[in-house]
């Protein structure tokens, strides 16, 4: 299902229902297409808020007629599968073909419409359709009065089947033709399950829909005949509404669709993934993705749940969407994996991520990959304003959604629309080296908010931004950790002994990225060891670093120089059974890291640029928790430096020198000196907790685009 009349239908060919997919089987004349407009574009609306809802459409129509709708009703929503032909037709809207496997038991037995048309013509009652285009059917009008044995046993005689509805339309089909019977073949087929389904009709000719076990809504300006027809079956629901007001309403009762949210969070991922099919949350208790859980999500406690709804990006089929974990507000847009490659692997990563981390010179810029970005932000755009109520607060988060404020604002200007950034925020000049950075800027002076972990940060994006004709306002609000839980986890763990009594381990925790300089610590290190050969044996650097998803290219070369980097150390100045690097690629527990975080004498954090930098947060909050004699080594270039400066060991990867004189420092420390310095940094992290932080940007959010509204532009304050 698509979300306009001109969007692109799905890709690919029939495929096996997911487990919980649904599936909506509509007429169109009387049920979709019935009702006043409001009620045509609140069942859109809700259509589109649930990609996973499958829509069939099962009509009198033709194809050709049925494009005629798409084409020109934007209210009509897009199907996968069309029934035409009062089910003597079977279209996959993918591509508007003919399914001959589903068709062609169908039209069995069908003597042809020029035999019909023959046998028929001695009835002159019978007034045949000239301007209805038909397939596999023969069509007239028919007066009620009209309507005889004589008439019925004579399309009998032919081997066919009829159709008499509205007291109007009488329909010659083949003898296993029908809704009912098309509709059936494609359950088989996509092993659609009866309670997974609701068939929604007004007429006669949607009976046999209501005869498969499935559930049913019949309009309230259906006819009679029919809801004599159904009157007996618990699965049909009879509202006194009408056309699409009904079908709206059956959806609602049976809990397939929900109401637009006051708040809706965009983010490119959703928190919680997917893995051999089943949802798995993150293992840690930081990050964004738990933050947002713990405000949005079931267990949310301080000012209450919020009325929310976490719109995010899957590369799975939408039937996902009917599974989410329990209680999580979660609505997915599904994606092509190919489009979510040249989207996330190549534009994000490949153009935009360069610039944020001040690594101009590896910006690749590739047309038909910035192509895919618009259009997934196009998508995430309409996808958030069709779960956004009315004046709703949209938060944004990251470079991922660049384009989306610009979109968003062009046709819900009703919306308040904010953006935090968890990444570095680049230098004007920096900037304005993307090819793109035009456009980026036009969407991004459309936001009512932007935030920050650090002032620096904001100072960037104001300076982007000088000289727009609109800025946002500005807010600095670092996110923190959950220190009770991850001190109380530190508590519990047993001591641990895995460095050895005489071993020194430095260690580090972050993903592959070049942004981290995992390279340039490999070689201060080794220039350590060769100045230092008193360490050799007594030291080990543990490098705990993650690969990204797969697809990534652009951290190609830096594993592949790391991994070499890794390799000669080790090989250079290995002995007996010891070597200076111990490389652990994966992703680990977080219970496992913070075993780490307490068997390590240091914690080095080298980036070239970064947003917080949680993991620095956990770890001095492991040790403080336990009482340990850990010490922080620090990027001054990660967000986290401008709340220890003065006070940490700060360093910068960018000169070798530094970062060997830092490690050294550190080492040279006392276990006292080094329980005290994790003590005093401990101390003034006194960042709000996860929760407060989430609420404090919502609410700010919302009073900038108020503020907006009174005086015509955003203010601009940090």
């Amino acid at each position: 299902m698509g979300s306009t009349a001109t969007a692109q239908p799905h890709e690919g060919p029939p495929r096996l229902a997911a487990p919980g997919e649904r599936v909506l089987v509509t007429d169109l004349d009387g049920t979709l297409l019935a009702g006043d407009e409001d009620s045509r574009r609140r069942l859109k609306q809700a259509l589109d808020r649930h990609p996973d809802i499958t829509v069939v459409y099962a009509t009198g129509r033709s194809l050709a007629s049925v494009r005629t709708v798409l084409a020109e009703e934007p209210l009509a929503p897009w199907p996968r599968w069309i029934i035409a032909d009062v089910g003597a037709s079977v279209i996959d809207a993918a591509d508007m073909s003919h399914s001959q496997p589903l068709e062609g038991p169908l039209r069995t037995g069908w003597p042809g419409r020029r035999r019909v048309r023959r046998a028929l013509s001695r009835f002159p009652q019978l007034v045949p359709q000239e301007a209805v285009a038909q397939q596999g059917r023969c069509s007239y009008y028919l007066d009620p009065e009209h309507l005889t044995d004589e008439i019925t046993t004579a399309a009998e005689g032919l081997g066919c089947s009829w159709t008499y509805s509205a007291d109007r339309y009488f329909d010659v089909l083949p003898p296993r033709a029908g809704k009912g019977p098309a509709l059936r073949g494609l359950m088989r087929s996509l092993g659609w399950a009866p309670a997974h389904l609701l068939v929604a009709g007004d007429s006669l000719n949607d009976l046999s829909l209501f005869r498969l076990g499935a559930h049913g809504v019949v309009v309230g300006n259906a006819e009679p005949a029919l809801v004599a027809g159904v009157a007996a079956d618990p699965l049909v629901h009879r509202p006194p509404l009408v056309g699409a007001a009904a079908v709206l309403h059956a959806l609602e009762r049976l809990d397939w669709v929900r109401s637009p949210k006051r708040v809706v969070v965009g983010y490119h991922r959703a928190p919680w993934q997917r893995y051999g099919g089943r949802w798995r949350q993150p293992s840690s208790p930081n990050g964004i993705l738990p933050t947002l859980v713990s405000v949005l999500g079931p267990g949310a406690g301080g000012g209450g749940r919020l009325d929310a709804v976490w719109a995010a990006a899957t590369t799975e089929d939408a039937a996902t969407a009917s599974t989410v974990p329990p209680g999580l507000p979660l609505a997915l847009l599904p994606l092509p994996s190919g489009q979510w490659a040249r989207y996330f692997h190549r534009a994000c990563k490949e153009t935009l991520w360069p610039a944020l981390t001040a690594q101009p010179h590896l910006i690749r810029h590739d047309p038909a990959d910035w192509a895919e970005y618009e259009a997934v932000n196009a998508a995430f755009a309409r996808h958030i304003s069709a779960h956004a109520a009315h004046r709703a607060t949209v938060w944004l988060h990251d470079y991922n959604l660049w384009l989306v404020p610009g979109l968003l604002k062009d046709h819900r200007p009703d919306l308040a629309v904010g953006l935090f950034h968890h990444t570095p925020f680049p230098d004007p000049r920096t900037f304005r080296s993307l090819p793109v950075a035009g456009q980026l800027l036009s969407s991004l002076a459309r936001l009512d908010w932007a935030g920050f972990h650090t002032a620096a940060f904001a100072e960037n994006f104001r300076g982007v931004l000088s000289g727009a004709p609109r800025t946002p306002r500005i807010g600095v609000h670092p996110l923190g950790i959950d220190r009770p839980a991850v001190a109380a986890l530190a508590r519990s763990r047993p001591a641990s002994t895995a460095g050895g009594p005489q071993t020194t381990v430095i260690l580090s925790v972050e993903r592959l990225d070049y942004a981290k300089a995992p390279v340039h610590k490999i070689h201060a290190l080794a220039e350590l060891l060769d100045g230092r050969p008193d360490l050799r044996g007594r030291l080990r650097y543990r490098l705990v670093c993650p690969p990204p998803e797969p697809g990534i290219r652009a951290y190609d070369s830096t594993r592949a120089e790391l991994e070499r980097a890794i390799d000669e150390l080790n090989g250079r100045l290995r002995s007996g059974g010891w070597e200076p690097v111990e490389y652990i690629p994966r992703t680990l527990p977080f219970e496992e890291v913070v075993d780490h975080y307490l068997a390590a004498d240091v914690f080095w954090v080298a980036s070239l640029a970064d947003g917080m930098n949680l993991t620095a947060l956990e770890y001095l909050t492991a040790q403080d928790a336990t009482g340990g004699p850990g010490v922080l080594i620090l990027s001054r270039h990660a967000g986290a430096a401008d709340y220890v400066k003065g006070h940490a060991l700060l360093t910068d990867p960018r000169s070798r020198h530094d970062l060997v004189e830092k490690l050294a420092t550190a080492l040279a420390m006392t276990p006292e000196q080094r329980r005290a310095h994790t003590a005093r940094l401990a101390g003034l992290l006194t960042i709000p907790d996860p929760a407060e932080w989430a609420r404090g940007i919502i609410d700010a959010i919302g009073e900038a685009a108020a503020v907006g509204e009174v005086s015509g532009r955003g203010a601009d304050r940090s």
